[in-house]
């Protein structure tokens, strides 16, 4: 199965879990996951969410993020992964001067 983000159109989800500024989505959605290209425009963030019951994998694309997992800072750039363990909480926040692209699977654990 192929999935084309670039035929998919961008959402904009603001205050995306009480974040700063707009997530911005292409995504794709079934029974079991959640396969995203997103985008945090410069000073964006999400809130602190909890993955129960998925988890959530992030590879950095572009630009510079601060990522905060059950308390412990992370700086990421391109090419970093971020792991977000089931039953653990986590933000995003764009830190740099360009937007922050990145892919992002949330698969789920039932």
């Amino acid at each position: 199965m192929v999935i084309r983000f670039d035929e998919m159109d961008e959402k904009t989800l603001e205050g995306f879990y009480g974040g700063k500024g707009a997530f911005c989505p292409k995504m794709f959605v079934d029974d079991n996951n959640k396969i995203l290209l997103g985008r945090l425009p410069v000073g964006s963030s999400t809130g602190t969410h909890r993955h129960v019951p998925t988890s959530e994998i992030i590879f950095i694309l572009s630009g510079e993020a601060k990522a905060v997992c059950d308390g412990v800072e992370e700086i990421l750039a391109s090419g970093d992964c971020h792991y977000c363990p089931q039953g653990s909480e986590h933000s995003l926040e764009n830190i740099g001067g360009e937007d922050l692209r990145f892919f992002a699977v949330v698969p789920r654990h039932d």
